[in-house]
């Protein structure tokens, strides 16, 4: 008799879509249930111990990693205590400074990095003695509202992709000269050894301090290229900055190979150099020997973005990849940087480098 009640009831149309209705909405929260947790953990790849990492979030928080850097930088020089060291003599017999403003800069932006990002690569021009205390170090902003506006798409990599170059302080023998507008902080991020985010930022600069570049994105707002000059101007009268450590060979190679009309530049630091470049100060950056990559890797990502160019004076690329096995930091090949004719300033470099090398 029960089993017959129960086969004659009927549902009525109403609790028919009642019930769809019930169904669709638990449909409904168990997708959104999977789709959050699904994004904490990638969230959890990204900013935690992971395999991945946002490159949006690294330039992020390079920004201000370069920041708090270049705060450590003005400090030291305001006490008025460098606690200034020699690392030795440079190949060209100049003397290689180090300071207290490089190793309070080193560890504010490396440990920073570290304390964000626990799986970076990080290399550093300057290596710590001694511990420090990461407890008052804080996280680094990995979603600032200036990056996040102009990136909308954001990129994740493996963490093996990834090597972090950092200049703590760039010209340092400036900064003990009080020489302090070539003064740098500098963040680079190579991908698979490619110049990829450059970020540069002036301390003792009174405003627009820093300006960054991501390759295949954008430069920040605040990096405008200059006018290009003619070909004929670019090859016959061009404005070349150089170091000022050895201004007199490089303007013997310059003019050599462009000709008496040439400006040759001394300044400070390679930061400062591509700086230049952007400023329409200078036309090409010529280094003739050994430079380090933390010292130029943030310029090339600049440059990059830019349709730029930078390369040994033979032409080719720098490989910024880096590994315990194979940890050079050197660039042995020279250096020209430039944001247009690069092809035109490496031919008329050719064969005076080349002379210069037999």
């Amino acid at each position: 008799m029960a089993s017959a009640n129960m086969a004659s009831v009927r549902i009525s149309p109403i609790g028919f879509v009642v019930i769809i209705l019930l169904a669709g909405a638990v449909i409904l929260y168990v997708q959104r249930s999977w789709h959050a947790h699904s994004k904490e953990d990638q969230n959890l790849k990204i900013n935690g111990p992971g395999e991945r990492v946002s490159l949006r979030q690294l330039l992020s928080a390079g920004i201000e990693a370069a920041e708090r850097g270049g705060l450590e930088v003005k400090k030291v020089r305001e006490e008025h205590n460098l606690n200034e060291k020699s690392k030795g003599e440079t190949r060209e017999g100049a003397n290689n400074p180090v300071t207290d403003g490089d190793m309070r800069s080193h560890k504010a932006i490396v440990h920073s990095l570290k304390k964000t990002f626990p799986l970076l690569k990080v290399v550093s021009e300057e290596k710590e003695v001694g511990g420090w205390d990461d407890s008052k170090i804080t996280p680094l902003d990995t979603k600032r509202s200036d990056v996040v506006s102009v990136i909308p798409e954001d990129e994740m990599l493996p963490y093996d992709d990834i090597t972090v170059w950092i200049d703590p302080l760039d010209a340092t023998q400036e900064y003990t000269e009080n020489l302090l507008e070539y003064v740098t902080t500098m963040v680079c991020v190579a991908v698979r050894g490619v110049p990829t985010i450059g970020i540069i930022h002036k301390p003792f600069k009174k405003d627009e301090k820093t300006v960054w570049a991501y390759v295949g994105k954008t430069l920040s707002p605040n990096l405008k290229l200059p006018v290009k000059k003619t070909l004929e101007e670019l090859g016959t009268s061009p404005k070349i900055i150089v170091s000022r450590s050895h201004k007199g060979e490089v303007e013997s190679v310059a003019k050599k190979s462009f000709g008496e009309k040439t400006t040759v530049i001394p300044a400070g630091g390679a930061g400062y150099k591509v700086w230049a470049l952007f400023e329409g100060t200078a036309d090409a950056y010529i280094h003739t020997t050994l430079i380090k990559k933390w010292d130029i890797c943030a310029g090339n990502a600049l440059l990059n973005t830019a349709k730029g160019r930078m390369t040994t004076l033979k032409g080719d690329k720098i490989d910024y990849n880096w590994s315990p096995e194979s940890p050079d930091p050197k660039n042995e090949g020279g250096l020209l940087a430039t944001l247009w004719e690069h092809e035109m300033f490496l031919k008329k470099l050719e064969a005076v480098v080349d002379a210069k090398q037999r």
